[in-house]
Formats: C-alpha cells, sequence, structure tokens
C-alpha cells in the first residue's frame, strides 16, 4: 500500500512538474493558487465526500467527472478551447483527486491560464476580421448555441468559427442602419471589451469555477461559495446590506451609477445622480483616495460598503459632464439599506364578470428570504418574506379583495423555514413538507400557528423558473386542495441545501476558505411523491415557455431521481376537483378568442422552431426578410394594443394604490392617456434588434426599455387573474362547491 501510495505520489509530482513547465509558456501574468485556496479544497473534499446526501469518493472516477464539467464550466460554448488543447492535459484528467489531497492546484490553475490565452487569441483574431470584408451575398449559416457540439480538431476549424460570430454581429449591425464605420469601430470596443473584463479575473475567481466543478460533479446544487460571493449570498437572503444606496455597473471603464436607493444616504444627500461616474473611492475619513477606473465592479462595492454610520468618500464625474468636466467631492455616512425590490409586493386588479365587478388580489413574491442573524438575535422587526405577505394579506383584506393570487414566477426558493410559515398563513395547523437526510431518517416540518392570515379562495402562479421553496409552498397548497396552483410545471427541485462555513477548519485566524452550499435531504410533499426531477404540475396549465432540455431539474445530467416515501398525516383544507375542469373549460374558451394570448403561442413556437434549428442565416438578403417579417407582427401587435388600450376593453384593469395615485396620474398625463402610456410601454417592449449590447446603448435609453417591458401587458398574469375570477363567480352561485373548496371561510362565517 505504502509502495502504491508512493508511486502515486512520484507521478502525480512528475505530472506537475510538467504542467508547471508548460504554464511558463502561457503568458508572463500567470494566475497561482492562494494557500488557503489549496486548504479550503481539502477541506470541501473531506466535507462533501462524507456528509453529502449523495456522497461520493474523491477518487479517480470523480476526477475525470471534475475535468470534464471544469472545462465545459471555462468555455460553455467551446468558442476558445481545441480538442488538442484539452489533449495536453489528458494525463491529468483521473488525477484531480491527487492534486486536491496532495494541496496542489497547479493543475487547474494552468488550465485555467491556458483557457486565458486561447481567449486572447481568439478574440485578437476577431479584432483582426473586422479589417477584412465580408460577403453577405453566399449562403451560410451559423450555430449560435454550441453547447452540445463536439470541440473544434483545428485551429482551421476555430477560426471558421469565429469568422460567422463575427460576421453575424456585423450583420445585426448591418440590418439595423449602421454604416461600415460605425460598425467596425461598435465591435472593436466590444471585443476590447471582452478582454478588458477578462483580464479582471483573479484567483479567487478561477479556484471557484474549479471547485464548482468538483461540487456541481456530485449534484447540481451543491456549490462552492468563496469569501465574497458567500457574503452575497447573505445580503441577497437578508435583503438589506451596510452602504449608500447606488446600484452600479461598469461602462467603458467607468463605475455607474444605474439607480439610487430611494431614502438611502446617497438619494437623501441629492448630489448623487444616475449616470454618475465614480472616479475614486476614499473608504474612511482618513484613508487617501483610491482611484477606481477600470476596477471590477465588485471590487468597487467591496470599497463603498462598510459598517454602519461610518463615513466614505467619493470622487464623483456628474453625468453631463465630459471626461475633462469638473468633478465632485462628497462624503456619505453609511446605513443600512433595504432591497426593496426584491421584497414582495401587492396589486389589485378588477375584471368585468357581467355586471359585477371582481377584485383579484395579487402577490408578487421574488424570493423566499429572511434576515436569519436578524431573528437569531431576537430582533422584532427581522425582514421575513412571510411577515411581509402576512402584512400585504391584512391590507387586501381591507381593500376587500374576492380572491388572492401568490406570483412566484421566477421565484428560486430562498429559506425552507419561509415557505412552511408562509404556507401556514393559509393552512389552519399541519405538515407541510417532509425532509429525509442521508441516513434515511425522515422528518416532518408543521406549521403550528393556529388560525389562518387568508381564509378565502387563493391561486399560485408559477413557471419554470419556480424552484424549491416555491415547489413547496405551491405543492403544500395543492395536496391541501387549499388553493389552485397555475402556469407551466416548476423545475423539480426537491432538494434541501445547508451552508457550511470552511473556516471552523482554518489553520490560523486570518484564514477565509469561504462556504459550502451543500446538499444534505431530500424534501418530499405531505401526499408522499416529490417535486424532485417532476416539478409541481399546474392544475391549470399555461404556455410552456421554457426548454426543458436546457432548464430545469431535469436538464442536469446528475439530478437525483424521482422517489416517493410514505404520506404524512393531514386533513385536505378544500377539494378542488369539481371546480377545476369547470376552470379550465373557461379557461381555454377565453384564450381562445385573446388576440394576445394566441400572439404569445405564436411567439412560443416560433421560439421552439429557432431552438430546434440551431442556425441562423448569414445572408442578408435573408435575415432582411426575416426582419421584414418581424416588424410586421411587431406593428400588427401594437395597432392591436392601441385598440385594446381603449377605455372597456376586457383586460383587467389595475386599482393603483392610493399613495401613488397622484405620481402614477402624473405619469400616465405626460404619456398621452392612459391608451397612450400603454402603448407607449408596448412600444418599448417590442423593439427591434438595434444590434447592440446593454452595455452600449445610452444608460437612460436601456432604463427607459427596461421600464417599458416592465410595463407591457402581462398576458399569462391577467389570464390567472381571470381564472380566479372565474372562481370567484362560480362559489358565490354554488353554495355547495362554496363549502367545499372553502371550508375555513364557510366555518369562519358561521
Amino acid at each position: 500500500m505504502k509502495k502504491h501510495m508512493l508511486l502515486v505520489a512520484l507521478a502525480m509530482s512528475v505530472s506537475l512538474s510538467a504542467m508547471s513547465a508548460q504554464t511558463e509558456k502561457l503568458g508572463d501574468t500567470q494566475l497561482k493558487p492562494l494557500p488557503q485556496q489549496t486548504q479550503a479544497a481539502l477541506w470541501a473534499s473531506r466535507v462533501l465526500s462524507r456528509y453529502h446526501y449523495k456522497a461520493m469518493p474523491l477518487d479517480d472516477a470523480m476526477s475525470e467527472k471534475i475535468f470534464d464539467r471544469y472545462f465545459k464550466s471555462l468555455d460553455g460554448e467551446k468558442l476558445f478551447f481545441t480538442q488538442p488543447d484539452l489533449d495536453q492535459f489528458a494525463s491529468a484528467r483521473s488525477r484531480l483527486d491527487d492534486a486536491i489531497n496532495g494541496e496542489n492546484l497547479s493543475v487547474p490553475f494552468a488550465i485555467y491560464n491556458l483557457y486565458q490565452q486561447r481567449f486572447n487569441e481568439r478574440i485578437s483574431y476577431a479584432r483582426e476580421l473586422l479589417k477584412t470584408k465580408f460577403d453577405f451575398n453566399v449562403d451560410e449559416s451559423y450555430q449560435y448555441d454550441r453547447e452540445k457540439a463536439d470541440w473544434v480538431k483545428t485551429d482551421a476549424e476555430i477560426k471558421e468559427l469565429w469568422r460567422k460570430r463575427v460576421k453575424n454581429d456585423w450583420l445585426r449591425l448591418k440590418l439595423a442602419g449602421k454604416d461600415d464605420k460605425s460598425i467596425r469601430e461598435t465591435l472593436d470596443k466590444r471585443y476590447e471589451n471582452y478582454l478588458s473584463r477578462s483580464r479582471k479575473l483573479n484567483n479567487e475567481d478561477v479556484f471557484q469555477i474549479f471547485m464548482n466543478a468538483y461540487a456541481m460533479s456530485i449534484e447540481p446544487h451543491t456549490n462552492y461559495l468563496g469569501p465574497r460571493a458567500s457574503e452575497n449570498f447573505d445580503i441577497a437572503m437578508r435583503l438589506s446590506l451596510e452602504g449608500i444606496g447606488c446600484v452600479l455597473q461598469t461602462r467603458d471603464e467607468y463605475t455607474v451609477v444605474r439607480e439610487v436607493v430611494p431614502g438611502s444616504p446617497a438619494a437623501l444627500s441629492g448630489k448623487i445622480k444616475v449616470g454618475d461616474r465614480i472616479l475614486a473611492v476614499a473608504k474612511d475619513d482618513s484613508s487617501p483616495m483610491t482611484d477606481v477606473l477600470g476596477w471590477r465592479i465588485d471590487d468597487v462595492v467591496a470599497l463603498i460598503r462598510g459598517p454602519k454610520d461610518s463615513t466614505v468618500r467619493l470622487d464623483v464625474l456628474p453625468a453631463d459632464a465630459g471626461p475633462d468636466g469638473k468633478h465632485v467631492s462628497l462624503s456619505l455616512v453609511r446605513k443600512k439599506i433595504s432591497m426593496e425590490e426584491q421584497s414582495a409586493k401587492k396589486s389589485v386588479l378588477e375584471v368585468r364578470d357581467g355586471t359585477a365587478k371582481r377584485r383579484i388580489g395579487v402577490i408578487a413574491l421574488p424570493t423566499f428570504y429572511q434576515d436569519f442573524e436578524a431573528r437569531r438575535k431576537g430582533d422584532p422587526n427581522f425582514k421575513s418574506a412571510t411577515r411581509d405577505v402576512a402584512r400585504l394579506l391584512g391590507e387586501l383584506k381591507k381593500e376587500k379583495v374576492d380572491n388572492v393570487l401568490i406570483d412566484l414566477r421566477g421565484n428560486g426558493g430562498g429559506s425552507l423555514n419561509e415557505a412552511v410559515e408562509l404556507t401556514g398563513l393559509f393552512i389552519d395547523r399541519g405538515p407541510v413538507v417532509q425532509q429525509r437526510n442521508a441516513e434515511g431518517r425522515i422528518e416532518v416540518e408543521s406549521d403550528n400557528n393556529p388560525g389562518l392570515a387568508w381564509d378565502g379562495p387563493v391561486g399560485v402562479l408559477i413557471n419554470r423558473g419556480s424552484a424549491s421553496a416555491s415547489e413547496i409552498f405551491a405543492a403544500a397548497i395543492q395536496d391541501y386542495g387549499r388553493g389552485i396552483i397555475i402556469g407551466e410545471p416548476s423545475f423539480g427541485k426537491g432538494t434541501v441545501q445547508q451552508l457550511i462555513n470552511l473556516d471552523r477548519f482554518a489553520q490560523g485566524d486570518k484564514a477565509r476558505l469561504g462556504e459550502l452550499k451543500m446538499t444534505v435531504a431530500q424534501f418530499f410533499r405531505i401526499n408522499g411523491g416529490t417535486t424532485q426531477l417532476r416539478g409541481v404540475t399546474p392544475d391549470i396549465k399555461l404556455p410552456v415557455m421554457a426548454d426543458s432540455d436546457s432548464f430545469g431539474e431535469s436538464s442536469y445530467d446528475n439530478a437525483l431521481p424521482w422517489t416517493s416515501i410514505r404520506p404524512a398525516t393531514y386533513i385536505p383544507a378544500g377539494e378542488l376537483k369539481e371546480i377545476v375542469p369547470l376552470l379550465d373549460k373557461k379557461h381555454e374558451a377565453r384564450v381562445s378568442k385573446d388576440k394576445d394570448f394566441q400572439y404569445l403561442l405564436e411567439d412560443i413556437n416560433l421560439v421552439k422552431k429557432q431552438r430546434k434549428d440551431n442556425l441562423i442565416s448569414l445572408n442578408e438578403t435573408v435575415r432582411r426578410k426575416e426582419r421584414d417579417a418581424q416588424e410586421a407582427r411587431a406593428k400588427l401587435r401594437e395597432s392591436r394594443l392601441m385598440v385594446a388600450a381603449v377605455p372597456g376593453g376586457d383586460d383587467p384593469v389595475l386599482v393603483p394604490d392610493p399613495k401613488e395615485l397622484l405620481k402614477q396620474q402624473s405619469l400616465v398625463k405626460q404619456a398621452g392617456g392612459k391608451a397612450g402610456a400603454k402603448v407607449a410601454a408596448v412600444k418599448g417592449a417590442l423593439r427591434a434588434d438595434d444590434g447592440l449590447q446593454a452595455d452600449e446603448r445610452a444608460l437612460s435609453a436601456e432604463l427607459d426599455a427596461e421600464k417599458a417591458a416592465k410595463s407591457a401587458k402581462d398576458v399569462l398574469l391577467n389570464e390567472a387573474v381571470h381564472i380566479l375570477a372565474d372562481e370567484v363567480g362560480l362559489l358565490k352561485t354554488d353554495t355547495r362547491m362554496a363549502s367545499r373548496v372553502l371550508p375555513y371561510a364557510v366555518e369562519a362565517n358561521k
């Protein structure tokens, strides 16, 4: 055994030495692993191989999986590496386990350094191509999604691939009306920005990519979070941070203010506006100014953030000033900033039902957030999704809504505890979800609080992006018969993750090893099934927008299988078998006549076809014909929406919050009345392809387009609201059905 280990160590040493020699040829600025990173990799491997729900040894077989996933993580579209690049690292394919156990990560860093070299070569070649002339009369096409393609085998093949890629970039701008000089300047600047961003990657980024290749080779939802990623994850969960209240982005090497949070120190100062450029930062009163031009955005953010009530100083170039304009210096005191955009929000929509009006309260919940630290410390006002939704339900009661829709589209989950407590707002008491750990022990998470925040009818709107905690909530509402699930099948993530702080294993107080977000259990519905792989199936199905082959649990090659356990003991809160077919029949009849819904179906079918073809023509005549057809469709829809915007239509009508009424009336007046505002929003949402990337447009234009897209008609939400309005009508006219669907409400009214 000792001899075998010695041979392995010797072979690994020879291999690593060869790789190190090879690395020296790649360039002058080579990234190398830090001591704490090799330590973090070792401790992560020990935790993952022993305590993961699907514990797998770190051996040669796992090494091969890590090797393949690491290359895919670096170059998922296979645009930079060639097969010979992979072949030169073939000796390391089954030895990455030894690299981790031996605390020698020179091989994965050598792979990254080669990637960086290839990246520079490909982009430099792309910039050279801009000096040539393209023939747009040739019939050829470009494969724009190369995730499932083979690695190209020669330099000639990779050059041909990039020729077509650059030609497509050029043609998009040409079709948007740009001349050759403008196109050349735009693309050259774009490719230079690619190089600039790539140069800013550091060893923490590389280490995180490699460790995620390892973690995700075990199971899709296990991740390694470096120190900074860990901090950002914590911020996302508690929806607050300590800073000045600016949302920042990078544009042309400048750090630009994209948004100023209302009520924040930045907003209250009156000295910072959207579009302002931050040139230098001093983290406190005594520190010198640090020039941040050309910095990574997260490095600038880290410098600006700091303890509450501390001071940060900024050197700002106003948005309306030229590059040589006068700077503004200011000091701001950091405060706790709430990320209200990610908090639960409510609205009220009215739908006509004959002579009656049905008022539907909509609560949009982007994530299941909770400030764990504040709750642990006993803060009575800790931030919580459940507390916010409970408050909004109380407000909706006062506004006398007839039904409530919980919109969980795009909600990827969050706190398991929040999912349980949120369910408790709609049931009296009882089990919500079951968990099975790696040892097979099953625990039941229950709502133990008597009473309900809302005893009326409820619906839940989901899509493919609704995952994890969203699925726990939707599944519980469905299993209890408490509400109607509307939408498309959810993501299918039926696993539970726990954060493991690797600093507990650190050798030395100052080491920051990061965290593991590790799968430790699988959750099951109270009916014994699981949402794993299959997701939650809606009671009333809306069009499937996502591609299940590329998005969702079923798209992963190593996802856990679907399985089941014994059901929990629970008493259903309602019976929906009778009402769902009636609602579905009304839904089908309505959408068959709804032009906007039919347009949406056309769009979905078109996208599916394009996805299947996976080719785009590089012939200008063909592309112009396609563009003209697209613009004709957009104009047709625009004229349809202009008609629909006239009062008297069948769309749900937003009932504004009284506090916002004056503000909205002012905005509508500026847009030319209600119809004008609606059409203006749609025009923005239907904007033709201009060939530009987001950071290449004027910031004001980009923000206006985003605002218009948010204001455009939400066809699926409107239909969900109509479905719940139909439910209200049926329940009001059939007391027997109402007693079966809403026993809580009937009991409360006795």
